[in-house]
């Protein structure tokens, strides 16, 4: 079973099957799943360091485009969050988001906060496409720091 495993992970960090299975581990970890795209991008980073580039905008493609999934689900999920409109938090979350607007989005890179975020920014009616520029800037700069820190602490032998 072990040399099945690390044939499969092997497979998968060939350059032309890592960048696709980057891309769907940063789509899906952008949706409301709790899920890190970042071991997979470092991962594949590190077996093919010319795919740094590569990987850091597919990831930021990936992720950018999950952001967006999320976006939708709350536009859609709009009606049913209505019962809660009087909490205090709710109302004290609303005043912050609507003050920030879109660039709020700059937050999705934030785990545990950053996706239902982008929920919320749909579920608002934000405009879309401001809020995706502000996603994907997010996103970039988060895959962007994370893979170059973690090559910079652990530097190919």
């Amino acid at each position: 079973m072990e040399a099945w495993f690390n044939d499969v992970l092997q497979w998968l960090a060939l350059p032309q099957h890592g960048l696709s299975t980057v891309f769907v581990i940063a789509f899906i970890s952008a949706t409301l799943l709790p899920m890190g795209s970042e071991p997979a991008v470092f991962g594949l980073v590190k077996l093919n360091p010319e795919l740094f580039w590569p990987a850091i905008l597919v990831a930021t493609a990936g992720n950018t485009l999950g952001g967006m999934v999320s976006w939708w689900m709350g536009w859609g999920t709009h009606q049913v969050v209505d019962k809660w409109r009087d909490s205090r938090t709710h109302i004290r979350a609303l005043a912050w988001l609507e003050k920030l607007g879109p660039k709020a989005c700059l937050l999705s890179w934030l785990p545990g906060v950053g996706d239902p975020l982008c929920a919320v920014a749909g579920w608002l009616k934000m405009p879309l496409w401001p809020c995706t520029l502000y996603m994907a800037i997010g996103k970039f700069l988060r895959y962007l720091i994370m893979t170059g820190g973690l090559i910079w602490l652990f530097p190919s032998q």
